[in-house]
């Protein structure tokens, strides 16, 4: 157990933890940052997205997955639901920083912020976040 050292003029020194003195670290405070609002790019190319839709709901939960090698787009991110189904990108005109962030080892997700059936084309609202 931790214990408050003294000095002999009562002025604190430190907080010490486990033998020795040696000072025990707890896990750093992990936080989910908001970045950005925005929707998923390219649904009216997912295959089923018809039959999906009924499926996503709000505050789900989406992970992002950098694809570099992407014909169309270098700083690509697909975007899949948590069963692993692709239901389409971040939008290129928002994706460079988060594709920066990615590729220096941050971990970005999105969660699903709202759902609109607009003729053939499911529009899906999301939140991007930055796991710390």
């Amino acid at each position: 157990m931790g214990e408050i050292s003294v000095s002999n003029q009562g002025q604190l020194i430190g907080l010490l933890h486990g033998k020795g003195g040696g000072l025990t670290l707890e896990k750093p405070f992990e936080r989910d940052i908001f970045l950005f609002d925005t929707h998923i790019a390219g649904t009216t190319h997912v295959e089923g997205i018809e039959e999906l839709a009924p499926h996503l709901n709000e505050g789900d939960r989406l992970d992002f997955f950098r694809e570099p090698d992407n014909a169309y787009d270098g700083h690509a991110i697909v975007i899949r639901n948590a069963d692993g189904v692709k239901l389409g990108y971040v939008p290129k005109a928002d994706n460079v920083i988060f594709a920066r962030l990615m590729d220096a080892g941050k971990l970005l997700f999105g969660k699903i912020s709202s759902k609109e059936q607009k003729g053939k084309w499911l529009k899906i609202g999301i939140k991007v976040f930055l796991h710390e």
